[in-house]
């Protein structure tokens, strides 16, 4: 029994930790996991990035897998992520929600999607890789597209296809360095105010504001954002709780869009929109 699992990863619209309320848009850089089941016991993890939490993985397939078959089972996992892992850029739930696919497609085939997302962000809780579960995150990574949510309820508020025309631009800096997230409560009206944005459908100024309240915080220049405004994106913010920054733009604009990172240290690339849904089949 072998499977093969593919979840893209996601950039932020609101960061949800002030408010439990959080906006994610999927993008193409994608994570994909190898899981076989053969007689025996134990996990044995190929990771191809040893920043990946080998603790977080292990987590998600004992809330995968049932503990009857984890007993018998021994279960084989070769991870590959093209999402660097620290930097605000959702690896973490594409990282959980690939893991919990495949062992439910191993374990469950009458699996539904929320008992997929619900073991990736239990897992997340559990290992205190995130502060709420991330479910804005895992839902955009799994199912593409803009997903609007309530991380306390675990409801999906809108969800919304983004024309694939558009880019995201991804700045990661060479610095790892970030701010104090809990900090971010202070502006918590803030944050509901760029979250009523994005549920009536508004996501780029969503975006934009949620890329002000976060990069003042966060130790993030705010010029950046006003910079990557003023050369025509349509919407720019730290993505998570950084350090990285997004930018939204038409596909022909993007070489302006990068020009504004070249002045800082670190990496620029250009990503694809994605609307697709996550996949998995048997190998």
């Amino acid at each position: 029994m072998k499977v093969k699992a593919t979840v893209n990863g996601a950039i932020s619209i609101v960061n949800a930790i002030a408010t439990w309320k959080g906006a994610t848009l999927g993008i193409s850089s994608k994570v994909e996991a190898t899981v076989s089941a053969t007689e025996g016991k134990g996990i044995i993890l190929e990771l191809d990035n040893q920043n990946m939490s080998s603790r977080l993985v292990n987590k998600v397939v004992e809330f995968a897998v049932p503990k009857k078959e984890l007993e018998k089972n021994k279960i084989e996992i070769q991870l590959k992520s093209e999402i660097p892992t620290g930097y605000g850029l959702k690896s973490s739930s594409a990282i959980s929600s690939v893991i919990s696919l495949a062992c439910h497609k191993l374990f469950k085939p009458n699996y539904t999607d929320n008992s997929v997302l619900y073991a990736g962000i239990d897992a997340s809780l559990a290992t205190k890789v995130s502060m709420t579960g991330a479910f804005d995150d895992a839902c955009a990574c799994y199912f593409g597209g803009i997903q609007v949510t309530d991380n306390k309820t675990r409801k999906i508020i809108k969800s919304d296809k983004i024309p694939t025309s558009l880019a995201a631009v991804v700045f990661v800096p060479k610095s790892r360095k970030r701010g104090n997230i809990k900090q971010l409560k202070v502006l918590e009206t803030i944050f509901d105010r760029a979250w009523s944005f994005a549920k009536t459908g508004d996501y780029w100024n969503a975006m934009t504001l949620n890329g002000y309240a976060t990069s003042a915080v966060l130790n993030s220049d705010p010029k950046i954002i006003s910079a990557l405004i003023e050369n025509g994106a349509l919407g720019a913010s730290v993505s998570g709780n950084g350090p990285s920054i997004a930018a939204i733009v038409k596909k022909d604009n993007t070489s302006k869009i990068k020009k504004v990172f070249s002045e800082y240290e670190g990496t620029a690339m250009v990503a694809e929109i994605n609307n697709k849904r996550a996949e998995v089949h048997e190998v």
